[in-house]
């Protein structure tokens, strides 16, 4: 049971550093009927690869050529766009473990088709203490990102990109707690042992959960995002200082699917701290 990232033309680019995108031109854009798929691609002499991709319907952003991250779930990567400093993102790891998948793809393509300097720092990349940073000029792009956007329906400008920016990595705004967490059922029709969802929803003042998107889902096609957001409909946030009418702001959180024996170590310890917190909520009443 394998999750397919990048089609082969992206694995073929990837692997030929002569191929390096010139920073004067567009992206370069691969389509794909049968599957129903746009994919706009970027690749450096240095290995670094990047892709954004409408998959039928869901969207994606992968950078590729990273170092190895083991078997985890998620990787910091620090990240800065022009001259701003770098600031450290939790991205998600693929089954290639050199690849990292964004939580908030639209979001991050968004800010790649302004063109110009990105710096990636990873951490512990050059081995234990040692960061490995990438500093290349993006290609501006007028017309493959855009056209990606678009056949996914997510606009080129969306005001919702601010308050993502702003959110902590808990995904829950300042005073916000979970009162029900979502609690999700593995998709009975899913043919893939593990996979992951990102959802982000508006908060109605008695606590529930509105107006609620998947940024991404992997695999597009393992039903994890609509798994999600049925889990959505019994959840609920409380404010921690007693605040009864909440405001409406948004919240975002990520979903681990994974079959039993397919588990990670950090699968296995986040388990263990799930257990714990729900013992203590049980043991203060909550």
């Amino acid at each position: 049971m394998r999750l397919t990232l990048l089609p082969p033309v992206v694995a073929l680019a990837i692997a030929l550093p002569a191929m390096a995108q010139d920073s004067a031109r567009d992206w370069d854009l691969h389509r794909n009927t049968r599957t129903n798929a746009i994919m706009a691609y970027t690749v450096f002499d240095n290995g670094l690869g990047i892709a954004v991709r409408c998959l039928d319907g869901g969207y994606e952003a992968f950078v590729s050529g990273l170092p190895p991250a083991g078997r985890r779930e998620t990787r910091t990567l620090d990240v800065a766009f022009g001259e701003d400093e770098l600031t450290p993102q939790s991205w998600n790891v693929g089954v290639n473990d050199t690849i990292a998948v964004s939580s908030f793809p639209a979001p991050f393509a968004r800010k790649l088709r302004q063109g110009g300097r990105l710096q990636i720092r990873v951490p512990d990349g050059g081995g234990p203490g040692r960061a490995l940073r990438y500093d290349v000029n993006l290609p501006a792009s007028p017309g493959s990102i855009d056209e990606t956007l678009a056949a996914c329906g997510r606009p080129l400008v969306d005001p919702r990109d601010i308050e993502l920016d702003a959110l902590p990595d808990t995904g829950l705004p300042e005073n916000l707690v979970w009162d029900r967490a979502p609690v999700v059922d593995y998709p009975s029709r899913s043919r893939y042992a593990r996979g992951f969802a990102v959802v982000t929803c508006m908060v109605s003042p008695d606590g529930a959960l509105r107006d609620c998107t998947v940024e991404t889902e992997h695999p597009r096609d393992g039903g994890f995002g609509q798994a999600t957001l049925q889990a959505v409909r019994r959840a609920r946030v409380r404010d921690s200082g007693g605040l009864t009418d909440l405001p409406a702001v948004r919240v975002s959180f990520r979903v681990n699917f994974v079959i039993g024996g397919y588990e990670t170590r950090e699968d296995r310890e986040r388990m263990r701290e799930s257990r714990q917190r729900a013992r203590e909520r049980r043991q203060s009443g909550e």
